[in-house]
C-alpha cells in the first residue's frame, strides 16, 4: 500500500552498533532458511526488511530474540554474544531488551486490554501489580487505547488488538523493537493507526527493525531497507537507493511486482 505526502527524513542515529549479526545461518530439517546472513543494527536505526514470501525474513527477526536461535554464526546484542554456548547473556537478557509485536496478535483472550499490558512486567520485570498497572495504563493511552482497557480481546478491532500487543512490547522497556508484518492481517482502513504508532517510535529514537509489505512506510522511515530472497541479502542501502534505484535484477523484478498494486 503506498503512502503520499512529503515527510520530514528520519533523524540520525546515535553512532554504535545496537544488534550485530554475523554469518548467520538457520536450518528446518533439510530446508535452510538462512544461509549467511550479516547485518549490523545501529543504536537509534530503523531497518526496514523486504522480500518475498519465504525468504527468511520473519525468521530473522526470531532468530535475534532467540525464539529460533541460529545453527551457525553469532548474534550480539549491545556488544555482547547471545547465541551458541558462548553466549555471554542468558534469554532474560534478551527478553528483557528486546520487543517484538508478531503479524498475529497473539493476545490472552482471556484476560483485558489491561491485564495483558501488565502480565509479562509482573513475572518477568517482577514490578508490582499496582507499578505494571500504572505502566500500562500510560502505554495504552499512548497508542489511544485509553478508553478500552478493560475490553477483552474479542471485543477488540485488529488495529486496537495490534496496538495492546505494541503497548505490551513496550512495557519491558526494550532497547530494540522487532516488527513482523504487523499490518498484512488488518484490513486497509485500519493500517493507518497502527503505522501511526510506529511513526511515534521512529521519532523517539527507538532501535527497529521491521519486516513490512509497506513499501511506502519503508520508504519514509527507514534509514536503511534490506532486500532478502531465498535466505540471503541480495541488497541494502538507503531507501532512495534499494526502493527507488535498485542494482540487482533479483530486487527490480521484485519491486516491479509490488508497486504496481
Amino acid at each position: 500500500m503506498e503512502e503520499t505526502g512529503a515527510t520530514a527524513a528520519p533523524a540520525e542515529p546515535a553512532a554504535g552498533p545496537m544488534l550485530q549479526l554475523e554469518n548467520v545461518c538457520k536450518r528446518f530439517g533439510d530446508l535452510e532458511v538462512l544461509r549467511g546472513v550479516s547485518v549490523d543494527v545501529n543504536r537509534g536505526e530503523v531497518v526496514c526488511v523486504i522480500g518475498p514470501s519465504g525468504s527468511g525474513k520473519s525468521t530473522l527477526l526470531r532468530c535475534v530474540n532467540l525464539l529460533e536461535p541460529p545453527e551457525e554464526g553469532r548474534i550480539l546484542l549491545e556488544g555482547k554474544e547471545i547465541t551458541g554456548k558462548e553466549a555471554v547473556e542468558g534469554i532474560n537478557f534478551v527478553r528483557r531488551r528486546v520487543g517484538m509485536v508478531f503479524q498475529q496478535f497473539n493476545l490472552f483472550p482471556h484476560k483485558s486490554a489491561l491485564e495483558n499490558v501488565c502480565i509479562a512486567q509482573e513475572k518477568v520485570l517482577d514490578r508490582s501489580g499496582a507499578e505494571a498497572r500504572q505502566k500500562a495504563e500510560a502505554l495504552l493511552a499512548r497508542v489511544g487505547m485509553a478508553d478500552k482497557i478493560g475490553e477483552y480481546p474479542d471485543r477488540l478491532s485488529g488495529g486496537q488488538q495490534q496496538r495492546v500487543a505494541i503497548a505490551r512490547a513496550l512495557a519491558m522497556d526494550p532497547r530494540v523493537m522487532l516488527f513482523d508484518e504487523v499490518t498484512s492481517a488488518l484490513d486497509p482502513e485500519l493500517v493507518k493507526e497502527v503505522l501511526d504508532v510506529m511513526r511515534e517510535l521512529v521519532d523517539e529514537g527507538m532501535t527497529m527493525i521491521v519486516v513490512t509489505h509497506e513499501m511506502g512506510f519503508a520508504r519514509e522511515v527507514a534509514r536503511r531497507v534490506v532486500f532478502m530472497d531465498e535466505g540471503l541479502v541480495v541488497e541494502e542501502g538507503p531507501p532512495a537507493e534499494v526502493l527507488g534505484n535498485p542494482q540487482q535484477e533479483r530486487t527490480k523484478r521484485f519491486l516491479g511486482l509490488v508497486l504496481e498494486h
